[in-house]
């Protein structure tokens, strides 16, 4: 038998043997008789909250269900989210609010089983799409590619089960060309072996802009929208369902003339940000060589308004779509469209950002010299503040580099109670870890908690010690105060012990 643990609470449960769910599927559609059905496939960090959306719907009334695997990674979020537990922890009141509301609806329900194909009226796909990355020694990147299979599968599945007329939505972050060279494909060769319409289906693609955190629900509600559909008749439904759940009074909705121009246009979005980043990375190794602070540099620079998007230097780049969205568009130019070139450009991004942990690690030794056999606490797991997403984050590098070192780390996040990618359980209480006997702290994710005057209380109550700050997370005022009893450290602002 096995065993899916849920990362919010910790709780294990056991994974069905029997994969049939189409009971309470249809005791849940009894309920909603007559309703418009938006059935979203995958419930990780976009389709969950996606799912709230749709429940939520600001002109619409529709019946929701959200479907992922029976796997041990995936069925907890299922019996979370039919337990009344939403299966992700960020700083949104608007989440909670959000599934409360659904929960009093009873218009949002989870399972695993793809007979719920069958009642949708839209189907909106929200799954992984992964690159396999391999790595040099130094944390380079040696080459990289793209595994279609599982994303082959689960479009297959929805084929083999929908009504002829269905809607797709793609949301998920593909290749350019997916919908056009997979997506539709897949749909006509299926509808064909069932006898039905070919021509009656309706495909987009419309990527969203998701920021996990504290506006997590308007990055998804409230946010500007792009969108495209395999033909006209498409792209006029996608219009209608959007307008639904988007609240086009404060945001607009723009449509391009094909889904390879959505599918390019998310691909380009995330690039540009991965090598705007590559580039502070770049400049703050310079700075430091130089014992400047490239922070006060970046401030006095972004008073140009064509400059204001200028980054700051961090620990590096987390979250599942920076890390490989470049290597997506690459992986398309040659795969899909017969380039010889790769987008070297983009590429060097990646690369250049995967190695940032092992340069934060090196400036730790290089500050404070001596790490080996000593008390490490590591303030965030996450890779972006206030939210609670592991997802290739930055501090796990930090983390393996320091543990290799032979320290003991202690680790708290107010958002993450287990780390899935290590197996490791993480303390949510700032006071317990801080109790221990510390040498050195790493301020390792952006959490306002960790700036908060409450915390910069904490720290100077306790006893001398060196504080290594990775993201220019504390003010002037703040570093003054803690430089008064502590070592203290900070990423890209030069020697400032």
């Amino acid at each position: 038998m096995k065993y899916s643990k849920n990362i919010v609470n910790n709780k294990v449960y056991e994974i069905p043997e029997i994969l049939d769910d189409s009971k309470n599927i249809e005791s849940f559609l009894s309920k909603h008789h007559g309703k418009k059905v938006i059935v979203v496939q995958g419930l990780g960090f976009v389709g969950a909250v996606m799912s709230l959306v749709c429940a939520n719907s600001i002109t619409e009334d529709y019946a929701v269900i959200g479907i992922d695997l029976p796997s041990e990674n995936s069925y907890w979020k299922i019996k979370s989210i039919n337990d009344g537990i939403f299966p992700l922890i960020a700083e949104d009141p608007k989440i909670g609010e959000f599934f409360e509301k659904a929960i009093q609806k009873e218009n949002f329900y989870a399972t695993y089983d793809p007979c719920v194909f069958e009642h949708a009226d839209v189907v909106i796909v929200d799954i992984n799409l992964d690159v396999q990355k391999e790595s040099n020694k130094d944390y380079s990147l040696a080459s990289f590619d793209v595994d279609m299979s599982g994303f082959k599968a689960a479009i297959k599945s929805i084929a083999e089960k929908c009504r002829e007329d269905i809607l797709i939505l793609v949301e998920t972050t593909v290749p350019p060309g997916t919908c056009e060279k997979i997506v539709k494909p897949i749909m006509r060769d299926e509808l064909s072996k069932r006898g039905l319409n070919l021509d009656a289906f309706k495909l987009g693609h419309s990527y969203e802009r998701v920021m996990p955190g504290p506006e997590y629900i308007n990055s998804i509600r409230e946010y500007p929208r792009v969108y495209s559909g395999m033909d006209q008749n498409s792209a006029d439904s996608i219009q209608i369902f959007l307008s639904t759940i988007i609240d086009i009074n404060l945001c607009d909705l723009t449509r391009l003339e094909h889904t390879n121009a959505t599918e390019m246009a998310k691909v380009l979005e995330n690039s540009y940000r991965a090598s705007n980043i590559a580039f502070a990375v770049e400049w703050s190794r310079y700075a430091e060589e130089a014992g400047v602070d490239l922070f006060s540099i970046v401030n006095a620079i972004r008073v140009r308004d064509t400059h204001s998007n200028l980054m700051y230097p961090g620990i590096g780049v987390g979250g599942y779509c920076l890390t490989k969205d470049p290597l997506l568009a690459s992986w398309s130019r040659k795969s899909f469209f017969g380039s010889e070139d790769d987008l070297s450009m983009s590429i060097k991004s990646v690369s250049t950002n995967d190695q940032m942990p092992r340069y934060a690690f090196e400036r730790l030794l290089k500050v404070f010299h001596e790490i080996s056999n000593k008390n490490i606490l590591m303030l965030g797991v996450s890779y972006r503040g206030d939210v609670g997403d592991t997802r290739f984050s930055p501090a796990e590098g930090v983390y393996n580099m320091i543990q290799e070192n032979g320290s003991t780390i202690f680790l708290h996040d107010p958002f993450v109670k287990y780390w899935p990618e290590l197996d490791l359980n993480v303390e949510s209480k700032l006071d317990d870890v801080l109790d221990n006997e510390l040498d050195i702290i790493i301020i390792s994710a952006g959490h306002n908690i960790y700036k908060s005057s409450e915390t910069i209380e904490k720290l100077m109550n306790i006893k001398n010690l060196k504080i290594f700050d990775t993201l220019g997370l504390f003010s002037d005022e703040q570093i003054n105060t803690l430089k008064s009893k502590h070592e203290l450290s900070i990423l890209g602002r030069g020697d400032i012990k």
